[in-house]
């Protein structure tokens, strides 16, 4: 192999690692800040034990803020059943999401354990683990799950698409997370983020019924996804390019128009959502180097 050659290479592998270091440690960073902030809302002070809208407003400003600080580095899913919604809308990668959902658990248990750790033995009780409440069923529970997920999906979709959106991505996903908790909480307790379930969960060592908080989470993030994608603004990727991005074999959503352009945008429109959301990742996974972010 030329020299030349080897080292363009190298300076790719170079640019690649960085960046998926990056969003993989931005992924981490904003699940742990996530799960220590919001569970954090529910421990069970005597002295002043927390509201419904307590809870809600915290979780409302624990995911603006996490989002706010690491969506330009990973997107900040900060969630399993977001990370899979993005797949199966054909923006992100196989591995990019098996790697996201990786470091998302991770930094849940560690923010959990964190929080377990500076919180008084007498106040730690379970940790604010999901469970099923107020002689709500199985099936009520899981269903409940998916759809709060479902409208937090879809919040997030249009809050990312730059088609629409027009406010700050953080507010409008923090208002959903806030949505979802001010119902949710009665039920499970409200999760819509396997996540944020499953930290707390390891540290206590409690796994009753925990599979609700994937199956409906998961669920309704990939109706969500196939009712945004596929039937409010489907895009016009074909299965060979959808399959090349689910493999990485592709340059996945490169930008190729700046947004001033508003001539060009209308013929890119359906694909610019995922350019940009891959752009703002930082995130290099083709061949070719891509457009770094603005």
């Amino acid at each position: 192999m030329e020299p030349g050659v080897c080292n363009r290479a190298n300076m790719l592998v170079c640019r690649l690692w960085k960046a998926v270091s990056r969003a993989l440690f931005a992924e981490f960073l904003a699940t742990g800040l996530y799960v220590f902030f919001g569970v954090g809302s529910v421990l069970q002070w005597p002295s002043a034990l927390p509201s419904v809208l307590q809870i809600a407003i915290t979780f409302n400003l624990a995911t603006a803020t996490a989002v706010q600080v690491t969506w330009k580095a990973s997107g900040a899913h900060a969630n399993p059943a977001v990370t899979l919604a993005f797949l199966v809308g054909s923006h992100i990668s196989l591995p990019r999401a098996v790697a996201y959902v990786a470091a998302q658990l991770a930094g849940a248990t560690v923010g959990a354990a964190l929080l377990y750790g500076v919180t008084p033995g007498d106040i730690r009780g379970t940790l604010g683990i999901n469970m099923v409440h107020n002689s709500s069923s199985t099936g009520q529970a899981v269903t409940v799950e998916v759809i709060l997920t479902l409208q937090l999906v879809l919040c997030i979709f249009a809050s990312m698409d730059n088609r629409q959106a027009l406010g700050s991505p953080a507010a409008m996903i923090g208002t959903s997370v806030a949505l979802g908790h001010l119902i949710g909480v009665y039920f499970t307790g409200c999760s819509m983020n396997p996540a944020r379930s499953f930290g707390p969960a390891v540290i206590i060592g409690k796994f009753t019924v925990h599979w609700i908080f994937w199956v409906g989470p998961l669920t309704g993030a990939v109706l969500a996804s196939l009712i945004y994608n596929f039937i409010l603004f489907p895009d016009t990727k074909t299965l060979a390019e959808r399959l090349a991005i689910l493999m990485g074999t592709t340059e996945v959503e490169k930008v190729g128009v700046e947004p001033q352009k508003k001539e060009s945008r209308s013929s890119s429109g359906d694909a610019e959502m995922g350019s940009n959301y891959a752009a703002q990742a930082g995130l290099e996974l083709a061949i070719l180097p891509s457009q770094p972010p603005e």
